[in-house]
């Protein structure tokens, strides 16, 4: 049933943002065959940086969810782009790569990430759940706290 997926955002109350363009020489999603390759998303807001520095420096691991969820719907935005704008046709969001911004005692990176996987799962129900990575590093592009890719199963 065509819309599914655009009803459950608008029951959520999710406007999904416009796409971000790539920021150097890459593409913003790859699809082959039946999967779509999303490149990292940023946690941006009408095209502003949100949540810069690193988690444990000044950033909680409540700031590093919303953050991790802000990303993930631009993941989402990526995701629907590639499919010519139909989210029915994601039937598994398969794997999230989650790359958290932290001091080196900072230990909290699921629950940071937790924020686009609960995020999938609220907009994909049982299609979003999916396999992860939760890595910390000291640094990511542009100085935001979190970078979030994935891949999508579609029909």
């Amino acid at each position: 049933m065509a819309g599914t997926i655009d009803a459950r955002l608008a029951e959520l109350g999710i406007d999904l943002p416009q796409p971000a363009a790539p920021a150097a020489n890459y593409k913003p999603f790859v699809v082959t065959g039946n999967l779509v390759f999303v490149s990292g998303q940023l946690p941006i807001s009408n095209g502003e940086l949100q949540y810069l520095g690193r988690l444990g420096d000044g950033l909680t691991a409540e700031d590093g969810y919303q953050a991790g969820r802000l990303a993930g719907l631009n993941l989402i935005a990526q995701a629907r782009a590639a499919c010519n704008g139909d989210l029915d046709r994601v039937t598994r969001v398969v794997k999230l790569g989650g790359f958290v911004a932290c001091t080196s005692t900072f230990t909290d990176h699921p629950k940071v990430i937790n924020g686009a996987s609960d995020l999938m799962a609220e907009v994909f129900g049982d299609r979003g759940h999916h396999a992860r990575a939760a890595v910390g590093c000291p640094s990511l592009p542009l100085g935001v706290a979190v970078e979030v890719d994935g891949i999508f199963e579609i029909l």
